[in-house]
């Protein structure tokens, strides 16, 4: 009996101190809530609040005003996820979602001269909000009372190419305190830009009307406007320097819990697939959003668009799948560089997905110097790569009705260039499954007649610990094979 006591005692002690630990850490050390404004109306949308309950600086932080500015609004749910140390972060990701869901600047079902939400606040005192969204984000704002704002938006262009742009600058309240951290932010984001045309600049104040200019005149609050620029640039390049520059200014504030890669949450549903889809050199213009789009209906995805920063730097780890899209493979390789690829490999090997569609089909591939050789698989007739562009019919095997679709005969998909795929042979690799045959072919620009036809247009394999898919085709190009795209990635992610 007194040995059972012990025991007991002794479990009890442990449960004490392992509560203990896990109280002082910062998965416990801060409540996280959402709700929502504009209620009821069709502006409604959430915001989320971690707060840590320890003194500290309230900072908040909003995406997604102007609605065809969406790098802002990408940066704001990652950073959403973000732990802190102290204070509490309040964070308005899509501030305007009718508006981002059209790509527009201005707001719909407005007259013009209140359809732009960034210039419907206070511009003096005793004025008030001019739209049901502008008011609902100046009563958020009012009942927070942040100490902090800081409002994320993108320019047409360079500032330092076309002065006409905000794009590349941090424009500050004025107020001596901002004008010092928006320095910081501006260093240390300025380090990873080589091209000096393309560095940030300090500007200000913020435009009459404005929301950063509002709440610093009318409410006080420390206001700045953080701008990127779109043109010829990637989201997730520009989303990541949102990221760089909150991330330096959280630090500078002594709140900041982890990296400014930090992209998704760490308390995830079991049946969860996080994906992050390659957005960066390489990638042909409209293959990430025909993905975004596929993928969306997925119950439980959460979708991430990287670039070779975040690649190199290990934000794979944060996923399950990595999608490579279309565009070029050689390029693909060559954006990424050594180290790039080698992530790539090793989160596979250690058991991630890899799904390649066209060029991603390339890059996998066995048989080029640059290829990532992650799956069993040569192309063939490499002269004749650029066969042309259009409409094939492929055929599921039996493999692929199970896997993929159990639609018979044969299904018209979009081709451009995609690889012609054989068995690659090699001894370290398991042999791939084909899911799918082409049944026509393209043979255009003197390629050979009879190459194509009836070699594998969709295969699958192992890698190390990792599941590979490869399709030569455009299944996520091609309206009406949303589902087959899906169930790839399912497959992709283990599920």
């Amino acid at each position: 009996m007194q040995q059972s006591n012990r025991i007991c005692v002794c479990l009890r002690l442990a449960l004490l101190l392992f509560c203990s630990i896990a109280l002082q850490s910062p998965a416990f050390a801060q409540k996280r809530w959402s709700c929502g404004i504009a209620q009821g109306t069709m502006w409604e949308t959430r915001y989320y609040v971690a707060d840590t309950n320890k003194p500290g600086p309230v900072v908040m932080i909003v995406g997604g005003v102007h609605g065809n500015e969406p790098a802002g609004a990408r940066a704001a749910e990652h950073i959403r996820h973000w732990r802190i140390t102290k204070g509490k972060l309040i964070v308005l990701p899509r501030a305007n979602n009718p508006a981002l869901k059209n790509n527009s600047r201005s707001m719909p079902a407005l007259p013009k001269g209140r359809s732009n939400l960034n210039r419907n606040f206070p511009k003096a005192d005793g004025d008030r909000p001019k739209c049901t969204l502008s008011k609902a984000i100046w009563e958020l704002i009012g009942s927070q009372r942040p100490d902090w704002l800081l409002d994320l938006h993108e320019g047409s262009d360079f500032t330092r190419i076309n002065s006409k742009s905000v794009g590349s600058s941090v424009i500050a309240a004025k107020m001596p305190e901002v004008a010092e951290l928006a320095g910081r932010m501006l260093d240390t984001l300025n380090e990873t830009i080589e091209d000096p045309n393309k560095k940030f600049v300090l500007k200000g104040p913020p435009v009459n009307g404005s929301l950063a200019r509002a709440a610093a005149e009318r409410l006080k609050i420390k206001s700045m406007i953080l701008e990127t620029t779109y043109k010829d640039q990637p989201i997730s390049r520009r989303a990541r320097q949102h990221r760089i520059m909150v991330h330096r200014f959280l630090s500078d504030l002594a709140m900041a819990a982890g990296g400014p890669d930090v992209l998704v949450s760490d308390a995830r549903p079991d049946d969860a697939i996080y994906v992050a889809i390659y957005d960066a050199g390489g990638v042909g213009g409209k293959g990430p959003g025909n993905l975004e789009h596929d993928l969306r209906p997925i119950p439980n995805i959460v979708l991430r668009r990287v670039g070779v920063a975040e690649i190199t730097g290990g934000v794979l780890k944060q996923f399950d799948v990595v999608i490579a899209p279309g565009g070029s493979g050689s390029k693909q390789a060559r954006a990424l560089g050594d180290d790039g690829c080698r992530a790539i490999v090793e989160f596979v090997e250690n058991g991630g997905g890899y799904a390649g569609f066209c060029a991603g089909a390339y890059l996998a591939s066995n048989n080029y110097t640059w290829s990532l050789k992650i799956i069993d698989a040569d192309v063939i007739d490499r002269k004749h790569w650029k066969r042309g562009t259009g409409q094939v019919k492929i055929e599921l095997t039996g493999e692929g009705r199970r896997l993929l679709s159990d639609e018979p005969g044969l299904i018209d998909i979009r081709y451009a260039n995609g690889p012609i795929l054989a068995p690659a042979q090699d001894a370290n690799i398991p042999d791939f499954k084909a899911l799918a045959h082409f049944r026509t072919e393209i043979n255009k620009n003197n390629a050979p007649e009879g190459v194509m036809k009836d070699t594998p247009a969709v295969i699958v394999g192992r890698y190390g610990h990792g599941r590979v898919f490869c399709s030569s085709p455009h299944p996520e190009s091609t309206e009406g094979l949303e589902p087959l795209v899906r169930q790839a990635i399912r497959w992709s992610a283990g599920r």
